[in-house]
């Protein structure tokens, strides 16, 4: 069963002037397409063929692996973002942050400071572990948490492809537009 570019959830132009158009052109037209074009030439033939995306990431090794990822993480990254994104997160999510980092500011700043420590390409993720309790973790390359225990929450793309359009080298005015479009009630809805 092939691996299918899902659309965006949201218009070229939603994300807008945080995000532009033509970042997500190259970010979802060009680069995630071809990590899902690279998923279905590596999976052809294979036993993971019929998999779910998911399966296949936490099965694949190598190359397979590095492109069935980098196609799952992009895929769960345009679920976290809407133009109707930013402000703040309420309910049990809330409570969450606040237990874990004191309130959403610190649990930004902590978010944003591991996402600019990051040495390389990468991705940033609000986690939730198996005790229930809230995480921010950083993976390199195409690592993700769904090859472990931890659910995903909430993604931030670190590759170049992400911001360099918008704001060349500037990672953190990239990381202060990020958070202006996170969509909080998707976040929320992931919580166990």
């Amino acid at each position: 069963m092939p691996i299918e570019l899902p659309a965006l959830p949201f218009a070229r132009t939603a994300l807008e002037p945080h995000i532009r158009a033509a970042t997500l052109d190259l970010h979802h037209g060009v680069h995630h397409r071809e990590h899902v074009d690279a998923t279905n030439r590596l999976l052809e033939g294979s036993a993971l063929e019929q998999m779910e995306l998911d399966e296949i990431v936490r099965h694949a090794r190598g190359g397979l692996f590095e492109q069935a990822a980098q196609a799952w993480n992009h895929a769960f990254l345009w679920t976290c973002l809407s133009p109707r994104g930013g402000g703040e997160p309420g309910g049990r999510l809330a409570e969450l942050l606040a237990r874990r980092y004191g309130d959403v500011a610190h649990f930004r700043e902590e978010f944003t400071r591991a996402a600019l420590e990051l040495s390389g390409p990468g991705w940033t993720w609000l986690v939730q572990h198996p005790d229930g309790t809230l995480g921010v973790v950083t993976t390199h390359g195409a690592a993700t948490p769904v090859t472990g225990a931890d659910i995903p929450l909430l993604a931030c793309d670190l590759w170049e492809h992400a911001w360099y359009l918008d704001r060349h080298d500037d990672r953190a005015g990239y990381l202060q537009a990020f958070w202006n479009v996170v969509d909080w009630d998707a976040v929320a809805a992931r919580v166990r």
